[in-house]
Order: structure tokens, then C-alpha cells, then sequence
């Protein structure tokens, strides 16, 4: 798998690994200026840059940092952000504070890491009836604590 990546703007990052052995890459903002996110704030970061992935069945996940999460309270406001192999825009990284001090973003600061994923592309059917299971409907705390 290739993934090639295009800057929009000069100071851009292009994602990479902090250890040859992280998992993820590191996703840097590319700000004009610092911004400033207050505790319960969600703010829109651009990292300056798009790409693109050689093969379909691949989605790039974005994870946050637990840095960020951990010390600062600072993650992404979605979870995980997935872009999709046949997406060319640039990438933003929604960030929440759920911290209780204002948090500010400075030009190539890291904050957030990707995940290239291989993905199953499953085919769609539709029935009457599915096959039965020992847990059934059970759903949200049926099997215990």
C-alpha cells in the first residue's frame, strides 16, 4: 500500500512515526496563528494537507493523541475520524477541550495520529429472518457486569 500526501500550504507536516515502532503517525496542525480552545470549546484545525491511498479497500483512521487526552483533556471531538480512500480535501482534526483550563494550539503542534486500516467491503443482503443465537435480543448489560 502507498499513501501520498500533497501540502497546501508551505508550513504543512507531512504525517509521520515519533519511533519507528509507533503505530500511528503523527497529524500536525498547520495555523497561521495559535488557537485557542476553551474547556468545553470545539474548534476545527487544518493540517494543510490532503491525500491519497493506492488502494480501495484501505480507510485512514484518526485517532487522538493520549498525550493530549491524558495531561490536557484535549481529543478529538468525534472519536476516531475516518477518511475515506476516495476523499482528496483537506484534512481537519476536530479537537474538544474537556479540560477545565484553556488549551492553545500552536503551528506544528502534534494532535492527533493515523492509522492506515485495511477495511471489509462486505456485500449487502437483505431477508426475512436471521439465524438464531443463544444470546438473542439480549442487548446493554445481558451478559453481566
Amino acid at each position: 500500500m502507498k499513501l501520498i500526501f500533497k501540502k497546501l500550504k508551505e508550513n504543512a507536516v507531512i504525517p509521520s512515526r515519533a519511533t519507528p515502532q509507533s503505530a500511528g503517525l503523527d497529524i500536525c496542525a498547520c495555523i497561521d496563528e495559535p488557537v485557542t480552545l476553551e474547556a468545553g470549546e470545539i474548534k476545527m484545525i487544518p493540517t494543510g494537507i490532503v491525500s491519497a491511498v493506492d488502494e480501495s479497500d484501505v480507510a485512514l483512521l484518526i485517532y487522538p493523541r493520549s498525550g493530549l487526552s491524558s495531561k490536557f483533556g484535549v481529543t478529538l471531538a468525534n472519536c476516531v475520524g475516518v477518511v475515506d480512500s476516495d476523499y482528496r480535501g483537506e484534512w481537519f482534526i476536530p479537537l474538544i477541550n474537556n479540560g477545565t483550563k484553556p488549551f492553545t494550539v500552536e503551528n506544528g503542534m502534534r494532535i492527533a495520529q493515523l492509522i492506515p486500516t485495511r477495511i471489509i467491503i462486505p456485500e449487502i443482503e437483505v431477508s426475512e429472518s436471521l439465524t438464531e443465537t443463544d444470546r438473542g435480543c439480549g442487548g446493554f448489560g445481558s451478559t453481566g457486569i
